[in-house]
């Protein structure tokens, strides 16, 4: 089974930035969509952004389109997700997620992810 470890959260003033790194043991990466997820204490776990195995298809919440971006480096089983403009409700742990289906379709539900990172904790406030 995959391993996936996510790294780069912190605490950030807001409208400031951060990169999240997800990193991926195997050899078969470039095979999974990929999805970033986050939950804000007291809440449910909500979609952030998702891309295609290939790179080349990607797809974000309304509420982070224009400000994140989600990008993938299969040589090196890595998936980003560079957050800019950050606001004090973008305060979660941020998770990535694997669908090992390999599909042109996207989704946006945690349900059809099937392996999960342990989280990283991204902080904005002043």
């Amino acid at each position: 089974q995959p391993r996936f470890v996510e790294s780069g959260g912190g605490l950030v003033q807001p409208g400031g930035s951060l990169r999240l790194s997800c990193a991926a043991s195997g050899r078969t990466f470039s095979n999974y969509n990929m999805g970033w997820f986050r939950q804000a204490p007291g809440k449910e776990r909500e979609f952030v952004a998702t891309i295609h195995g290939s790179g080349v298809t990607t797809y974000y919440a309304g509420s982070v389109k224009g400000r994140f971006t989600i990008s993938r480096d299969n040589a090196k089983n890595t998936v980003f997700l560079q957050m800019n403009s950050l606001r004090p409700e973008d305060t979660a742990v941020y998770y990535c997620a694997a669908d090992r289906v390999s599909s042109i379709l996207l989704h946006i539900e945690s349900s059809k992810y099937d392996y999960w990172g342990q989280g990283t904790q991204v902080t904005v406030s002043s």
